[in-house]
């Protein structure tokens, strides 16, 4: 069981954006200041020793938490729309078995199909895995979010999840509805609490400054997700505003849209995905969750985390340089301009059609 803690002595004094920079150390000041590659060098030396590009899918510490996970995360959302159930459980035991046991969902994906159906293919392999999903109370209270676990827990078909988060913090808003007295983090701590999670986050995909002011309270995360790609160096920038404060607070940092959630910049040859994925495996990530919805798709992922070894400086600075008039207007990554990738209960709970 987690200990007691007490909402005042969690986050009663929120800290503004330049209290939280302040103190990085020399790696997150670098990242802050706009030297990512050289946090990206040190990381790198740290990923040699390791043992990358060994054909095993490497496994990294998720934050301070004491548990490592796979590198690379097998994506919920996408698999969830497979309309096979027996092909999508194939390919699941696929991605386990080739060791990316790090399982992404959420409460809403696909009208609540792909925790039913990851509940069918965990049968047998539940303690194979480390096994995510969000809560999508999307601002409204703690017994909303309650019952969401578990409505998720049964869905899912265990008794516990490894990592339970706020899903989609999108709106200026959310943090504050968020923090409210018995609002959803006050769930995440019970939940904990109650031995049913054992580490806890948020997601968000819109803008690092709603991501900051989460992270400006006091509260115990273990976990941070977050897009990551070679187009965001250049455009409102997770890279450079959020990962330094996740380092600094050993908070586990997890990517996604790599490809930019569609792979738009993939199909119009902009970068390959090796490029793309490479890149955002280089950055001080736990792990990437990667949307897998084929075999051929599974395949080509598992070759290149399989084979990954960190970029150098220098092909970092220069693969953003190479994109930088593709990044400079955030063509490829509208989710962070457009509610258009937000999820359609937040949506109503904002009042958006």
């Amino acid at each position: 069981m987690a200990p007691t803690h007490s909402r005042h002595s969690l986050w009663s004094t929120p800290l503004g954006r330049r209290q939280l920079l302040k103190g990085l150390g020399l790696a997150g000041s670098l990242m802050a200041l706009g030297a990512p590659g050289r946090v990206a060098e040190a990381f790198a030396a740290d990923l040699a020793s390791s043992g990358t590009g060994t054909g095993e899918i490497p496994l990294r510490p998720l934050g301070k938490s004491g548990v490592k996970v796979s590198a690379m995360c097998f994506g919920g959302a996408h698999w969830g729309r497979n309309p096979d159930d027996g092909e999508a459980i194939r390919l699941l035991h696929e991605a386990i078995d080739a060791g990316m046991t790090f399982l992404d969902n959420a409460w809403e994906y696909n009208g609540g199909r792909s925790e039913e159906l990851m509940g069918k293919g965990l049968q047998g392999k539940r303690q194979q895995v480390f096994l995510m999903t969000k809560v999508c109370s999307h601002g409204r209270d703690k017994h909303v979010a309650m019952q969401q676990l578990e409505e998720s827990l049964r869905r899912l078909k265990t008794d516990y999840l490894d990592l339970w988060q706020i899903h989609e913090v999108v709106y200026e808003d959310d943090p504050d509805r968020h923090f409210m007295p018995h609002g959803a983090v006050d769930a995440l701590l019970e939940a904990k609490q109650q031995g049913k999670v054992r580490f806890i986050g948020f997601t968000g995909h819109k803008h690092p400054a709603i991501h900051l002011k989460m992270l400006s309270h006091d509260f115990p995360f273990d976990a941070c997700q977050m897009p990551l790609n070679v187009f965001d160096g250049t455009y409102r920038s997770f890279e450079r505003e959020v990962l330094p404060v996740l380092a600094q607070r050993g908070i586990g940092a997890l990517g996604m849209k790599s490809v930019t959630g569609n792979a738009e910049p993939i199909k119009q040859g902009v970068v390959t995905p090796q490029e793309a994925i490479r890149y955002v495996l280089s950055l001080p990530i736990a792990s990437l969750v990667s949307g897998i919805d084929s075999a051929q798709i599974l395949k080509q992922n598992l070759e290149i985390v399989r084979r990954f070894t960190p970029m150098t400086v220098a092909e970092m600075e220069g693969l953003r340089a190479r994109v930088a008039m593709y990044a400079m207007d955030g063509r490829f990554e509208l989710f962070k301009s457009t509610n258009r990738y937000d999820g359609r209960i937040g949506r109503e709970q904002h009042g958006i059609s």
